[in-house]
């Protein structure tokens, strides 16, 4: 079980985990955010969400200055004192957003599969699809290196679809309400190594690395670090993580920010009274 005197670095999923999916409540992790900023241990998040939607949840949550990854690992955001990295301020990984639109319109028009991307909404559309006040989805709209889709075809389609990105050397990532094309080059996995080798290269410290995520597209997150834990989600399929054994993961009972509480409450061995 790890300390929180260790050279600890914690990797979180927001939707759905650090935050409700629906309302956007995080009150209930907000005692433990504060003690993880008094301990110095830096608070990663890791979304699906754009660079800019990020940005501010970081100042929403007390998080500015620190790194955090997006649009499913294919942004990352350096930490603010990171200024000698060849990266900084951002590290794109792979084909950006406008590659990838193209190559989705392409496969549309010749397959004639049926979905509608983000770009072919405009704001006040995708506010409605979204349940996100219009200027949060204006933010959603700036992706830089991937694309969203809400997919309206079978799941035999989807398939061939999953097949010809594959082919095309693109990723087809499943989160918590909608599905997410990337680059190969990118995703979770290889952001949070990532990051960890730079903690290590600016620190000369190793890091215990702990996940937090609750959708399918989590487990890339959850397979990279030390200590997981799987928050309760509204997914049907769950979350499938490796080496799921209670000495590494725990799932917990509860949803969302309280979930999250639990998990940390779990592992750094913090009884529920004593850290609410």
């Amino acid at each position: 079980m790890p300390s929180l005197d260790d050279p600890l670095l914690i990797f979180t999923d927001v939707d759905g985990t650090l935050m409700d999916s629906h309302t956007g409540e995080w009150q209930a992790a907000a005692g433990w955010l504060s003690r993880l900023r008094e301990q110095g241990i830096p608070v990663i998040l890791c979304s699906s969400k754009t660079a800019a939607e990020m940005a501010a949840l970081q100042k929403i949550l007390s998080l500015e200055g620190l790194p955090f990854i997006a649009e499913n690992g294919a942004v990352v955001q350096l930490d603010d004192s990171w200024h000698d990295d060849e990266h900084y301020p951002r590290l794109m990984s792979g084909a950006p957003h406008e590659e990838i639109t193209r190559v989705l319109n392409e496969l549309r028009n010749t397959h004639g599969w049926k979905f509608t991307s983000f770009s072919d909404l405009d704001e006040s559309v995708l506010a409605e699809v979204t349940g996100l006040p219009p200027a949060q989805a204006a933010l959603a709209k700036l992706q830089e290196a991937s694309e969203t889709l809400i997919w309206r075809d079978s799941d035999s389609e989807m398939a061939a679809f999953d097949d010809a990105l594959s082919q095309l050397g693109l990723r087809f990532v499943q989160g918590a309400r909608f599905w997410h094309v990337l680059d190969e080059r990118g995703g979770k996995d290889q952001a949070v190594n990532w990051l960890t080798r730079q903690y290590h290269h600016y620190t000369g410290k190793s890091f215990t690395t702990v996940g937090l995520g609750d959708g399918p597209n989590d487990a890339p997150l959850l397979d990279s670090v030390d200590y997981a834990i799987v928050v309760r989600g509204l997914n049907r399929e769950g979350v499938t993580v490796r080496r799921d054994t209670p000495e590494r993961v725990y799932h917990t009972e509860l949803e969302g920010a309280a979930g999250w509480r639990e998990g940390l409450n779990q592992l750094f061995g913090i009884s529920s009274s004593a850290q609410t």
